[in-house]
């Protein structure tokens, strides 16, 4: 009998924090201050969101948890490395994230530099170190296609239109150019992977990534709604800093109503794309509603 929702997600989440515990570097070994702040920025924080998409893209494809494991590490690594990079002065300036103190607050900033580029550098580690698939070459595309979103083509280019943006009014189409890149591009590659772990058709990953490409713009219009609705304790992080730091937004853009207008529809489109799969297709179907719907 399958489990509930709730259940499922609890099981993983718990499941997974073991696998970063082991993955990341003990804290006792040199050097100690940084392995300790490597476990301080990615341990004991977080829905885990991108690691979920993995495990149920990777239980629709039929493939081997103990290889998903790595995958999903890899993704969440380089998801903690943006945050401590995102957080520090030269970029989004924040103190508080996860409802803790940022890396470089706890820390030192030249600490939390390191932090981010050993935790990358870690996520490759792990894919090239671990068999995530029976054919190397297929294995070679998946680093690739992790790489590619990371990069200046990705989550870091995202990134530094995010930063040339500031103060401008963008467009909805450059809007949404920005964020397939900064958010979207890493959940993506987390459904990708995920499937890329056991058996799918080229035409079934085609549907999955187009899954993927929704709930990621989904995913950034809710935060940008609960960044302008929530409070900093309901957030843990600090409410408002878009709007503070004249940042361009789907609110400040659409407003709240239409934002979240914007949200329902891509949810829906998210789920047109799991038509073909039926039951298999549950948990993705489960997660993109938690996604959108969380708080919402």
């Amino acid at each position: 009998m399958r489990t509930d929702f709730t259940s499922w997600t609890a099981t993983h989440q718990s499941r997974f924090e073991e696998v970063l515990r082991v993955v990341l570097p003990s804290p006792d070994i040199a050097p100690q201050r940084l392995h300790q702040a490597m476990r301080y920025a990615v341990l004991d924080g977080g829905k885990r969101v991108r690691p979920l998409l993995a495990f149920a893209a990777g239980e629709l494809a039929g493939a081997d948890v103990a290889r998903v494991n790595i995958a999903a590490a890899a993704v969440e690594l380089i998801h903690a490395y943006s945050l401590v990079h995102d957080d520090l002065p030269c970029m989004d300036d924040d103190v508080l994230r996860r409802g803790k103190p940022t890396c470089h607050v706890q820390y030192d900033e030249a600490t939390a530099l390191l932090v981010g580029d050993s935790l990358q550098t870690l996520a490759f580690h792990l894919l090239a170190e671990h068999s995530l698939c029976d054919e190397p070459k297929q294995q070679l595309e998946m680093i690739k296609l992790l790489a590619t979103a990371t990069g200046s083509r990705g989550m870091a280019g995202g990134q530094a239109i995010d930063l040339a943006s500031v103060g401008r009014a963008l467009s909805l189409p450059e809007l949404e150019s920005m964020h397939i890149h900064k958010t979207g591009a890493l959940i993506r590659a987390a459904v990708l992977l995920g499937a890329q772990c056991g058996t799918v058709s080229s035409e079934r990953l085609s549907m999955l990534d187009h899954f993927g490409k929704c709930v990621g713009l989904a995913f950034q219009v809710v935060d940008d709604v609960l960044d302008a609705s929530s409070d900093t304790a309901t957030l843990g992080k600090t409410a408002g800093k878009d709007a503070d730091n004249d940042k361009p937004t789907y609110v400040t853009l659409l407003g709240i109503p239409a934002a979240r207008d914007m949200a329902r529809n891509l949810h829906a489109e998210a789920l047109a794309a799991l038509a073909e799969f039926g039951d298999e297709a549950l948990r993705l179907r489960e997660l993109a509603d938690f996604i959108v719907l969380r708080e919402f």
